[in-house]
């Protein structure tokens, strides 16, 4: 995760060094695959409000969570490759990645709402909250980074060189960060949660 956060960010170094030069040239010489991409069709719901939520359902509850949210990440990917290298979506790209782009939404405002309307087990409240307050806003940085690549496509080729504001996506890297993502690593690790999420080893079938 923090590998393609710190790469992303690497990339607007560089147009915004690069904006008040020439327009940048683009290459076609990687076409990514992104007709083969599938959309993950589970991510976290509930119905549950008001209810005290026992162990066992929590665990399952999270690891949903995060495998849901490492899939839809993986999804994206070959599309937000595609924008850092300024290359335009077709009708059928722009149509997968908005259904990708809802549905982590949809997984990070079902599970947000889920922790906070009910009653975790002893030792999980604070976790839940640092994973949820961690996953949304590692997704918010890629949302305005794709923001930002689109508007500073969208003005060069207009001819209009911008200043890139990044402020927004640096505030959010107190969140965001190597330590926070091993203290959650941690949590994981002593409760026995499996889950897909930051690069771990899983036997998920």
């Amino acid at each position: 995760m923090m590998r393609r956060i710190l790469f992303s960010c690497f990339i607007l170094f560089i147009l915004s060094a690069c904006s008040q030069e020439e327009n940048i040239d683009t290459t076609e010489d990687e076409v990514l695959h992104t007709q083969n991409v599938e959309i993950p069709s589970k991510i976290f719901t509930s119905e549950k409000e008001n209810s005290v939520i026992d162990e066992e359902e929590i665990k399952v509850s999270i690891k949903t969570y995060l495998d849901s949210h490492e899939e839809l990440d993986k999804a994206s990917y070959p599309f937000q490759e595609m924008m850092d290298e300024e290359k335009e979506l077709n009708k059928n790209e722009l149509e997968k990645l908005a259904k990708i782009t809802n549905l982590t939404k949809e997984n990070d405002e079902n599970f947000s709402k889920y922790i906070l309307n009910n009653t975790l087990p002893e030792g999980y409240q604070k976790e839940a909250e640092r994973i949820s307050q961690y996953i949304t806003a590692y997704n918010e940085i890629f949302y305005e980074l794709d923001e930002i690549l689109s508007n500073f496509t969208e003005d060069v080729n207009k001819g209009v060189f911008t200043k890139i504001n990044i402020e927004s996506i640096i505030n959010k890297s107190d969140v965001v960060n190597g330590r926070e993502q091993k203290k959650i690593e941690e949590f994981l690790d002593k409760k026995n949660i499996d889950t897909k999420a930051f690069g771990r080893k899983h036997n998920i079938k």
